[in-house]
């Protein structure tokens, strides 16, 4: 199968296993750290045994791995977060993802984003949606906190705040259409962004680091810490608007 195929493949497969694992979990065990770490566990090892067989030549940069120096030398490197949003996972809720990246060379060139509580994978090879500027923003926000900065952001725009779970989640959910951005600025590694970025960019969405610099992936130290999804009609203003904001905190 080619390399899309198999992102979507072992994505929904994986994210299968976790949701039975899920929803045949005891209610005693629900937001344990014991349920979070079997969730890992199980669909880390499925994962790397699906890519060996299938890719056995091609490095892999996973978030439940050890990482080795090897794959900076590779020209294919898989970058795949087993369980984005073990939080939401042992709470028993929908949002959150399986992430599956292959990056080639420099680029990402196949990404697929399991949500497995919404019975959907989405791949960087869906059909590139008709998008239109939003009467009333909406911005993907967590579920426990914004960020000043994006709460400043959300004042400007006359944004309405929309909490939900793991990063690959809010992406998606610009990439469903049902927000508008997702503005991120607490700290991520690659495999939190590879394969939802992926996914973006194929659907026609604006992608970038907070700077407005591009999201580069499989680099020696795997920190990527901001990001910014967005709707392309609004990606201009949302800019500008984050570049005022970082340089009046500067000052």
């Amino acid at each position: 199968m080619d390399d899309i195929t198999l992102a979507r493949h072992v994505a929904g497969e994986a994210g299968r296993l976790l949701r039975e694992i899920q929803q045949t979990a005891p209610a005693d065990a629900l937001g344990t750290k014991e349920l979070k770490d079997h969730g890992d566990r199980e669909a880390q090892t499925y994962l790397a045994n699906a890519l060996a067989t299938e890719r056995p030549r091609d490095s892999v940069l996973s978030e439940e791995a050890q990482d080795s120096g090897e794959r900076l030398a590779a020209h294919r490197v898989w970058i795949i977060d087993p369980l984005d949003g073990t939080r939401e996972f042992s709470e028993g809720r929908d949002d959150w993802a399986v992430h599956v990246a292959l990056w080639e060379r420099g680029e990402l060139t196949a990404g697929a984003v399991a949500l497995p509580g919404l019975n959907t994978v989405l791949t960087s090879t869906d059909p590139t949606p008709t998008w239109a500027e939003p009467s009333q923003v909406r911005l993907a926000v967590s579920r426990s906190r914004a960020t000043p900065l994006v709460i400043e952001l959300a004042e400007q725009l006359g944004a309405e705040l929309v909490p939900m779970g793991s990063a690959g989640f809010k992406v998606a959910a610009v990439v469903r259409g049902e927000v508008d951005a997702y503005v991120h600025t607490g700290g991520q590694y690659e495999w939190d962004s590879a394969a939802p970025i992926a996914v973006a960019r194929a659907a026609g969405l604006y992608t970038s680091r907070i700077d407005g610099s591009p999201m580069r992936y499989n680099n020696a130290n795997p920190y990527l810490p901001d990001l910014v999804v967005s709707n392309p009609y609004i990606a201009d203003t949302l800019m500008t608007l984050l570049a005022e904001s970082t340089h009046r905190e500067a000052e």
